[in-house]
This record gives C-alpha cells, structure tokens and sequence, in this order.
C-alpha cells in the first residue's frame, strides 16, 4: 500500500509539473474535447449510457479496447477507426508529456552552478 501512495504521490507531481507546459495544456484540452465529442456520439449513435460511452472513450483512447463493445452502425464503426486514429496519437502525445515531467531533473539554480564552475577552474 505505501508503494502505492508513494507512485500516487509521483505521478500527481509529474501532473503537476507537465502542467506548467504549455504544448501539455493543449494536449490536454484537445483529448477532453476527444472524450467529451466521443462521449456525446456514443449515446447518441450507439445508444450507450454516459458512463458506458466514456468509458468506451477512454479504453480506446488508452489503446486498451473494450472487449465486447462493437458499433452496431456503419457511422459508429466509421467515427470509430477515425477516433482510433485520431485520438491514440494525442493520448499518446499527453502520456509522454507526463513522463517528461517526471524523469525531467530540476536545473541547478544559477548561484550554485557558479560556485561549481569555479570551484573546478581553481
């Protein structure tokens, strides 16, 4: 469980750093403009619940699927492959924003690396 509750921990402070990025931002608006839009054509195409959409939604945009969910319609199966296409792609993109932040190390402030430098030259 503290195993857990530490990667929690990373995890919200790589949000919170891949957050200050602006291209991050972005990303972000443009997947839940994808899960709203993708949300919204489910119930109405599909005939899904709101939470059986979204979560549709976000399986396919995780590029996990959803075992049993096929589209019954010829527009569905079309929305789906452009969906798939689409959104794995800018899904992707976040994900790796996100580990950016994560494995990215803080720079050295600038008084410290000036001590450093001349440490070294003497």
């Amino acid at each position: 469980m503290l195993s857990f509750i530490l990667t929690l921990k990373r995890l919200i402070g790589g949000l919170w750093k891949a957050f200050h990025l602006k291209n991050f931002q972005a990303l972000l608006v443009v997947v839940l403009i994808l899960l709203l839009s993708g949300t919204m054509f489910y119930v109405r195409q599909e005939g899904l619940t709101i939470l059986d959409a979204m979560y549709v939604c976000v399986a396919t945009l995780s590029t996990v699927g959803h075992p049993t969910f096929v589209p019954q319609t010829a527009l569905g199966k079309v929305f789906t492959m452009v969906y798939i296409i689409v959104g794995t792609g800018v899904f992707l993109g976040l994900i790796g924003y996100i580990a950016y932040a994560l494995i990215k190390q803080p720079e050295d402030d600038p008084p410290r690396a000036s001590k450093l430098k001349k440490s070294r030259t003497e």
